[in-house]
């Protein structure tokens, strides 16, 4: 299994919109992508940050969200106080 984990930084006051946004758009979208497992939106909501973890199939499926993937984080651009940090992890376990 593959993971890809972004990390980014919001206002405070924008993250409600955010997390609707997030669940509204992005949620039902990425089910619909070939390999995609599961997702989890974490917030620390005093500061604004951000951060999501997607699990994918396969190293090949995460790749293969690249475009969609774009395509979602452009959505965010409003809501953003500096760019999306992108990496990608192997799961080596899962309790």
């Amino acid at each position: 299994m593959s993971a890809r984990v972004i990390t980014t930084q919001t206002s405070p006051g924008k993250l409600a919109d955010a997390i609707q946004l997030w669940r509204e758009s992005v949620a039902p979208s990425v089910k619909q992508q070939k390999g995609f497992k599961r997702a989890y939106l974490l917030v620390e909501r005093a500061t604004g940050k951000i951060r999501t973890i997607g699990l994918w199939e396969t190293e090949a499926d995460l790749q293969a969200s690249v475009g969609w993937y774009q395509e979602q984080i452009a959505k965010f651009a409003g809501f953003f106080t500096e760019p999306p940090s992108v990496e990608h992890f192997e799961v080596a376990e899962e309790v």
